[in-house]
């Protein structure tokens, strides 16, 4: 059984998670940042022993805490293959990580940053990292940002399946998660008829 724990850590709103086999009780810690102590108690309670460490992306908030989770977990730090930063694993777009009866499909969606991805979750969940929120997107006005990929990337994650729940990587919507067929019928990001609008809409902000 899959289980996601979505953990509000730090004070920029950030979400750390663990997504783990209930069964085996093996799983991965996702974006690492601020209150790791809340991360280390979940795995304690929980009997959790952490196989991977895998960033969405490489900004500072969502990569703070790596090297001390893999410290105290012997994991392994998972990041796109774009990434500069220090890493044990590099992915690529469609590469599937697997941990019990956990898959995790990697999602390249640059855009926020190069090297920023989101993971499918057994087919029943995408974390979307700074790419999607609820009811908003990532910043690209950032070093690395490119609004033009911010617009392919998601058009690629609102054609995915209508169920999956989407897990963001900050708590600033109405909920602190969403659904694919609802982000794309509420989220007003998602609902530019064409990519030129868009980008017109992205530099007047």
């Amino acid at each position: 059984i899959m289980r996601i724990a979505q953990i509000p850590v730090g004070n920029m709103q950030n979400f750390s998670y663990v997504v783990y086999d209930e069964q085996n009780n093996i799983g991965v810690i996702i974006d690492p940042s601020w209150d790791l102590e809340k991360i280390f108690q979940f795995l304690e309670i929980n009997r959790i022993s952490t196989r991977y460490i895998i960033n969405t992306h490489t900004h500072f908030d969502h990569i703070l805490g790596n090297d001390h989770v893999a410290e105290i977990t012997k994991a392994e730090i998972i990041q796109h293959e774009k990434s500069t930063r220090k890493k044990d694993r590099s992915v690529r777009d469609k590469e599937i990580i697997n941990i019990g009866y956990l898959e995790l499909e990697v999602v390249h969606t640059p855009g926020h940053s190069e090297d920023s991805i989101c993971l499918i979750v057994n087919k029943e969940a995408i974390i979307t990292g700074d790419t999607l929120f609820v009811g908003n997107i990532g910043r690209v006005d950032l070093p690395g940002s490119s609004p033009e990929e911010m617009y392919d990337s998601l058009a690629k994650v609102a054609n995915l399946d209508d169920s999956l729940v989407v897990y963001p990587g900050h708590n600033y919507g109405i909920t602190p998660t969403s659904t694919i067929v609802n982000e794309r019928t509420n989220n007003p990001m998602l609902n530019f008829k064409t990519k030129e609008a868009f980008l017109k809409y992205m530099v007047s902000e």
